[in-house]
């Protein structure tokens, strides 16, 4: 008698569609935060495997709160152009209650590795990055204000505050500066990208800056934080860091503010987007230049 092939009857989830669930692009991003924060930290240096961990512990925490906030808002991702082919909102990877629980793991497994190979701080601040940005700013703040993404803001200051922790608890003025950094250039980088985006966030019932105030008001208040942000950036410079992190801090808030200036004389999708991704360019020259001139050796 012929064999067959045996089938389960359900289908495999694609690898992209559970990669897309956790956000991965934005967990690197936090991740990079991190190792900044560690670089300039003034303690002593990591070995292979506390990197490893303080690594692995900021990512995949990062990664269960952004799971968390697709797992949430799964209903109004579908109202959006932006979110609506997410998988939870497309129906391709199954809403339900066990992806609670694998968020949930993720995050114990990640906070709980920072707290065995790095210390009690370093995985408080693990922990507080993935509450904010999972319940503080996803649950509570997004549909009720405004401000729901300044003080959501804090979540990427919380990974800085991680990776200096990890090689000293005793946390310097420039971490610190740096933690004030990150949180002040949420703002105007998500507001940004709120205004190309703007009608979607009105048909899902979101209250971002420019639905409650309007596009030429949102601009403004892009520019002015844009130039409190950049301002802010070069406080490192007066607590230790030189000329390296002065020049990477200097070139990424020009542009940045060009960027702003531009939005408020004409804001539309396409300079509003061209100022969210100059946000982007200067976060990550603030951050690599404060890894290379914390740590370059001439």
């Amino acid at each position: 008698m012929p064999s067959t092939p045996l089938s389960t009857g359900t289908p495999s989830l694609p690898i992209r569609a559970i990669l897309g669930v956790f956000k991965l692009r934005i967990g690197i991003v936090i991740t990079f935060t991190a190792l900044a924060g560690l670089a300039v930290s003034s303690g002593p240096g990591l070995s292979l495997l506390q990197l490893l961990v303080l690594t692995l512990s900021v990512l995949v925490s990062s990664a269960s709160a952004g799971a968390f906030n697709q797992y949430y808002e799964y209903a109004s991702d579908r109202l959006m152009s932006r979110t609506r082919q997410r998988p939870f909102a497309t129906g391709e990877i199954q809403h339900g209650p066990i992806w609670l629980l694998i968020i949930v793991a993720l995050l114990i497994v990640s906070v709980g590795a920072a707290w065995l190979a790095l210390n009690a701080w370093s995985a408080l601040f693990v922990f507080l990055g993935a509450f904010f940005y999972a319940i503080v700013y996803t649950v509570w703040l997004k549909r009720r204000t405004w401000m729901n993404i300044v003080l959501g803001g804090l979540a990427g200051s919380w990974a800085v505050l991680a990776g200096a922790s990890a090689s000293n608890p005793q946390l310097g003025a420039v971490p610190l500066a740096l933690a004030l950094v990150l949180f002040l250039w949420t703002p105007p980088h998500f507001w940004s990208l709120a205004i190309a985006f703007r009608d979607d966030y009105a048909n899902a019932g979101v209250p971002m800056l420019p639905v409650v105030v309007g596009d030429q008001r949102a601009a403004q208040a892009i520019f002015v934080s844009t130039l409190g942000l950049v301002a802010t950036s070069l406080l490192p410079v007066a607590f230790g860091l030189g000329a390296i992190y002065l020049s990477g801090a200097a070139l990424g808030g020009l542009v940045f503010i060009e960027k702003a200036w531009r939005l408020t004389r004409a804001p539309n999708r396409q300079t509003a987007m061209a100022c969210f991704h100059a946000s982007l360019l200067q976060l990550t020259l603030v951050l690599a230049a404060a890894i290379a001139d914390a740590q370059l050796v001439f």
